[in-house]
């Protein structure tokens, strides 16, 4: 059985991999082990280590503390903070140079979804 903490950890370490444009097989490389213990991390089979955590944190480009960010907030909060289609959309769009094209694109996805945003 996973601890919370662990699941936690790898929750914020599989999103931000996405966000980054990432594949399991790249923070692999980066840390020296297989794709398949990045898995187990991401699903909190495993436990990362201290200094694994903070090789990741520099592979990721954040504090080691972000990992842990959020951890006490809401209790039971067991979904990820943005699911992996969401994170792979906002890290696409992030690598849009044009400002105004971002502009429109945040546009078009507002008026599909029929959201309005706060003023």
């Amino acid at each position: 059985m996973s601890h919370p903490v662990d699941e936690h950890v790898g929750k914020k370490l599989k999103n931000l991999r996405v966000l980054r444009g990432l594949t399991q097989t790249d923070v692999a490389k980066g840390l020296d082990i297989s794709f398949q213990q990045v898995q187990k991390y991401e699903l909190g089979r495993n436990r990362i280590s201290a200094s694994k955590l903070f090789e990741i944190s520099r592979i990721l480009d954040v504090p080691p503390s972000y990992f842990f960010d959020g951890l006490g907030d809401s209790e039971g909060q067991s979904g990820p903070v943005i699911d992996e289609e969401t994170a792979r959309i906002a890290s696409v769009i992030s690598k849009i140079q044009d400002e105004r094209l971002k502009t429109q694109i945040r546009s078009f996805i507002d008026a599909v979804a029929n959201y309005t945003p706060a003023a």
